[in-house]
């Protein structure tokens, strides 16, 4: 029988394996460094995309809100110059009322009645004023509850002071709300 050594055979046969195991090791180490390498990219990729339209939507944010500044500003200005527009409009429209009532004022005055002072406070009239008699007040009184453009007088204070021994002067204040006429105010409406 013929002895034949198959060792060297095995030996390199073992050797080729080992080589082929290790490239195998090698190229799968280095396909994963390649899938890790790629997947790593693409997030920071990703990533950076994102922070790109992040940074893109933040500038377009800030002119939007600037924008809305501006927006709030000009209904601001808006609101004023209507308010602005509306107190004119009123001022317009009650024009004529002064003229109405400070004639109505001097038309209702009757002799020995004198009127000192005149203040207003909205629609509220204060008249502070000196007479000759209490009768006088009186009927001032009635003449403005007659008056289309006056009405509910009111007497607050009345005080008498003698002058000299045979004339005495009384000080009054009186309070009356000024109004329009019915006809005034129907016709204000419309307008």
């Amino acid at each position: 029988m013929t002895r034949i050594n198959l060792l060297p055979w095995r030996d390199e046969l073992r050797k080729q394996q080992q080589k082929d195991f290790l490239t195998a090791i090698l190229m799968a180490i280095g396909l994963t460094s390649s899938i890790l390498l790629y997947v790593h990219v693409y997030i920071n990729g990703a990533i950076e995309y994102q922070q790109q339209r992040n940074r893109y939507l933040g500038s377009q944010i800030a002119q939007l809100d600037k924008k809305i500044t501006q927006i709030n500003e000009l209904d601001k200005k808006k609101s004023m110059l209507i308010a602005k527009m509306e107190v004119i409009q009123r001022l317009q429209g009650s024009r004529p009322e002064i003229v109405h009532l400070f004639d109505e004022i001097a038309k209702t005055i009757p002799d020995g009645v004198h009127i000192t002072q005149l203040a207003q406070s909205g629609r509220t009239l204060t008249f502070l004023g000196k007479t000759q008699s209490n009768a006088r007040v009186s009927a001032y009184m009635r003449n403005l509850e007659r008056s289309s453009w006056i009405t509910n007088p009111r007497l607050n204070i009345i005080q008498t002071h003698s002058k000299s021994k045979h004339s005495r002067v009384s000080d009054f204040t009186l309070v009356v709300k000024q109004t329009r006429p019915k006809a005034d105010n129907q016709a204000g409406g419309k307008t």
